[in-house]
């Protein structure tokens, strides 16, 4: 035979009971509040969370020379060299083809050298002097290597064509250009879609030919 229930046993699964109505009865009311809501104080009030969330990132100073205008700025530590270009500065030329370092769209010079902005983060570039491709022309004037690359069809689409140009000039400063074959080796970390690299090698030794300063 069933043994009854304490007294002891009813109270505790009552105030079970009453515990869960009591959170369902919030739960309702926070939902009825958020549906009745206007839509402009909530839009408020996330934007409130939203500049909240980003006040949580610690802003570091950084003073880098930028095609020759030195910039003093306030930047997160996580922004890359690439993102800082494109969303802070106004310098779209660099692309974002891979951002995962694997296809060169956006090399860049930093103290003369090439590197891949993509992985590059800015705070690790305080005093540096760095070089994009709007920066590469001398005012109105195309760089060499820029007209090789118009002159030898050396695009199509062009949108790896910023990363190509300031690899060829690396690959020229390097010493890496006094041959077909060794300019193919030192380039091969820009991809080119279009099929293109019979034009840009020849772009480069062309460039390389001449003597032009580069």
């Amino acid at each position: 035979m069933a043994r009854k229930k304490s007294s002891g046993s009813h109270r505790e699964e009552d105030r079970c009971n009453d515990e869960a109505r009591r959170y369902f009865l919030k739960q309702s009311s926070l939902l009825t509040a958020i549906a009745i809501t206007p839509p402009t104080i909530l839009k408020a009030v996330a934007s409130e969370w939203d500049k909240k969330a980003a006040e949580y990132f610690e802003k570091t100073p950084l003073t880098i020379e930028i095609n020759g205008i030195k910039h003093k700025l306030s930047i997160e530590a996580r922004v890359t060299l690439l993102d800082l270009f494109r969303e802070q500065l106004a310098l779209p030329g660099t692309k974002k083809g891979c951002d995962h370092g694997q296809c060169g769209a956006c090399t860049v010079h930093v103290d003369g050298k090439r590197v891949l902005s993509c992985l590059t983060l800015a705070v690790m570039l305080e005093g540096k002097k760095v070089t994009t491709i709007e920066g590469l022309a001398d005012s109105e004037n195309l760089h060499p290597m820029q007209q090789a690359f118009i002159t030898n069809d050396g695009f199509q689409c062009g949108y790896c064509t910023p990363g190509q140009i300031m690899s060829a000039v690396a690959c020229i400063r390097e010493g890496h250009a006094d041959s077909d074959e060794e300019i193919r080796e030192y380039m091969s970390g820009n991809i080119c879609r279009c099929g293109a690299y019979p034009n840009i090698v020849k772009a480069i030794a062309d460039v390389k030919k001449g003597g032009q300063k580069v």
